[in-house]
């Protein structure tokens, strides 16, 4: 017996592996090959190709296509139409398998809504790209960036409030300190 739900209108092929707990909902295709964790939320119309790679606790909503290459860590929230590319310079008339660029989505991260994600980048982990941004190039750690091309506009809380000047979090209390550019939390 299965423990995960694949809805009726949905295609999860042969050889894909679907994690315990994990919803599929209507309209979407798993396609053989593909790994999704334990616990996930697959919205409407998810397509996720064979070599993608999906992690735990993820919350794919409606509209998005979660291509070749693209990995996806655990607790990752992808946004209502996201895009996530595979090719650099697309041909229709040129086959460029061969040339996926792999993308890298980190624990916690967030992607807001229509937001591009160019493939070749990494997000960071608990980052957050506004709705709307069009990724180009690597996303630090907690930072939150947005906008075409998307820039870094502040840093966020791994609980997803914006931080203060002094990168403490008024809502859960955490701290953080600031280092060559990179964001840690502070383990008092």
């Amino acid at each position: 017996m299965d423990n995960f739900f694949v809805h009726e209108s949905s295609f999860a092929d042969q050889g894909c592996s679907i994690g315990e707990g994990t919803k599929i909902w209507h309209f979407s295709h798993i396609m053989s090959g593909a790994v999704i964790g334990d616990n996930c939320s697959i919205g409407q119309n998810v397509n996720i190709s064979g070599h993608a790679v999906i992690g735990n606790g993820v919350k794919i909503q409606n509209n998005v296509s979660v291509y070749d290459d693209v990995i996806i860590e655990d607790d990752v929230f992808c946004g209502p139409s996201c895009v996530f590319t595979n090719v650099i310079n697309p041909r229709a008339f040129v086959e460029r398998k061969q040339e996926y660029r792999q993308t890298l989505i980190k624990k916690g991260a967030s992607i807001g809504a229509n937001a591009t994600i160019v493939c070749g980048v990494i997000l960071g982990r608990f980052c957050f790209a506004g709705a709307g941004s069009v990724v180009t190039r690597d996303v630090p750690d907690y930072a939150l960036v947005y906008g075409t091309p998307a820039k870094q506009h502040g840093w966020i809380c791994e609980c997803g409030e914006i931080l203060g000047d002094d990168f403490s979090c008024k809502a859960c209390g955490r701290e953080y300190g600031i280092e060559n550019n990179k964001l840690n939390e502070v383990i008092r």
